[in-house]
């Protein structure tokens, strides 16, 4: 495994100048040790390498300089400049930046990425991608040779990164896989949102039956089906239901089988492997450019693949996240339920459309995208000290989709989206966005999903499924208890209320590092006293 190693500018610089310096007293002693030991005379000899060496010396001089001035100008907050042209400093702690300064300088720092090396990632993702899916679109056996799905021979670009608000690294991408199932199956979708007794987790969740095709004979259906249902399916209050674990595990096997057949043509640019997913986690695809390509696009890159059954609409279903359960076995789900039958709806097509769309009404420079990527490294940055589990709880309740909806929410609310997001406010949109959240977590509000809410964005995301038409409203924290989230609403108002100082320990130019570091929270969980 190779791995690219880049030399970074605070390092180049002084190299340089190190490696100047010992070429030029190199070039001296050479000089001056030319004529050995028979050199003993006259000092106007002596003198002859000293106008080389001053004019070194005002050459480093001035480069020195420069490096320096340059090194000031990064130093200074943006706008600490005078139209004149003077420095606004005072001395005295009163030149401390503030937060505005501060979230800009660490969203241009830290968060912000290059939209070049975006893109050419977003491309080695998509070729790659592209070879593999159109490799497998013959269906392959199944279980016991039974008919499977197949590849459609397409896939869907979905999260952050084709969204516009990934932060830190282009390194890591989701692929929804469409499935082809054979042609005597049909599904017949069902949401769960009305089930009496079910756990809040899994009220968002969808089973998929099997029908037989309008216009189909119901013996002959049942046994060209039965294959399929022998190996795909499990029974649900005794009806054969499409299986997401089964389906995920022979997704598994044919993408292996898929990336065999395209290794070798994939040889010259890159290098693939592939790495299993769990009984809830999708394989990952590794992606490595070889050195051909130019040093920007040599990142590694790891492609989540997902398996996704569509439903119609730009609507698909997928193999739901691992829930929240306590420590030990799942429960038993109430009135013949199983875990292994159950699916989650995936709407990122309509997502997309809505946050196209809000930016598009959106006046120039407005700073939403930049709020939600900033709200993540809020998320990041209050996640420091925690204990392991804390941690993962905390990543739970403010997930990414979590804090996407919330802005969602925010900017439908009074047509938020066309007034007020302008860049100079930065700072109070931010923390417009915290106490939204806050509330939330406090039970003063409803965190709906931004499509099975009541109401919600559904105008705006375009035809939607009639299944999805008629779901119950989906509350995106429900799967938490109450105490869950109070503390993470008090660690939220706590990380909050210290970013100042978070921002200057943990990031920005070396300016910010005149205050001192937050004190230690080693082996913490959330606070306990906040409000």
């Amino acid at each position: 495994m190779s791995a690219l190693c880049t030399l970074g500018p605070r390092a180049f610089w002084p190299l340089l100048s190190g490696l100047c310096a010992a070429l030029l007293c190199l070039h001296l002693a050479l000089r001056g040790g030319g004529g050995g030991g028979a050199r003993a005379e006259p000092p106007d000899g002596a003198h002859g390498g000293l106008p080389l060496l001053r004019a070194a010396a005002l050459l480093l001089l001035g480069f020195l300089l420069l490096r320096g001035r340059r090194a000031l100008r990064q130093r200074l907050p943006p706008g600490a400049a005078r139209p004149g042209g003077r420095p606004a400093l005072r001395p005295g702690p009163s030149a401390e930046p503030g937060l505005g300064v501060l979230l800009r300088s660490y969203y241009e720092r830290e968060l912000r990425l290059s939209p070049h090396v975006l893109g050419h990632s977003k491309a080695h993702v998509s070729r790659v991608v592209g070879e593999l899916v159109r490799a497998g679109p013959g269906p392959g056996p199944g279980p016991g040779g039974a008919p499977a799905p197949a590849f459609r021979g397409d896939f869907v670009r979905v999260g952050s990164a084709y969204e516009r608000h990934k932060t830190r690294r282009p390194d890591g991408f989701d692929v929804l896989v469409p499935l082809r199932l054979p042609p005597p199956v049909a599904l017949e979708p069902r949401g769960l949102g009305a089930e009496p007794a079910l756990p809040p987790a899994l009220l968002g969740c969808f089973v998929c039956a099997l029908r037989a095709p309008a216009g189909a004979s119901g013996g002959r259906w049942l046994r060209d089906c039965r294959p399929f249902a022998d190996g795909f399916c499990v029974d649900v209050r005794g009806r054969r239901h499409l299986s997401a674990a089964l389906v995920l595990r022979w997704f598994q096997s044919h993408l292996q089988r898929s990336l065999a057949a395209v290794r070798y043509r994939l040889e010259g640019r890159c290098r693939v492997s592939l790495s299993p997913g769990g009984p809830e986690r999708p394989p990952t695809l590794h992606i490595l450019p070889c050195r051909t390509d130019y040093g920007c696009c040599r990142l590694p890159m790891a492609v989540r693949l997902v398996p996704a059954v569509h439903l119609g609409d730009g609507v698909f279903l997928v193999a739901p996240p691992p829930p929240p359960w306590p420590a030990g076995p799942p429960p038993e789900l109430p009135g013949g339920l199983r875990a292994d039958a159950l699916w989650a709806v995936n709407t990122s097509r309509q997502e997309q459309r809505l946050l196209g769309g809000l930016q598009e009404r959106a006046p120039p420079g407005a700073c939403h995208l930049q709020c939600l990527q900033l709200l993540k490294a809020l998320r990041d940055l209050g996640a420091r000290g925690l204990d392991p589990t804390a941690a993962a709880q905390w990543g739970r309740i403010l997930s990414s989709y979590v804090l996407k909806t919330a802005l969602l929410a925010v900017l439908l609310r009074d047509g938020a989206a066309e007034r007020g997001w302008d860049e100079a406010h930065l700072a109070g949109r931010l923390e417009e966005l915290v106490r939204f959240l806050r509330d939330c977590l406090l039970r003063r509000r409803t965190l709906f999903h931004c499509v099975l809410g009541p109401g919600g964005a559904a105008a705006d995301v375009g035809p939607l499924p009639r299944v999805l038409r008629e779901a119950a409203p989906v509350d995106l924290l429900a799967a938490f208890d109450g105490h869950a989230r109070e503390l993470a609403a008090a660690r939220l108002l706590s990380t909050w209320r210290r970013l100042p100082q978070l921002l200057r320990a943990y990031g920005g130019p070396r300016y910010l590092a005149r205050c001192p570091a937050p004190r230690s929270q080693r082996a913490q969980g959330f606070p306990k006293d906040e409000p």
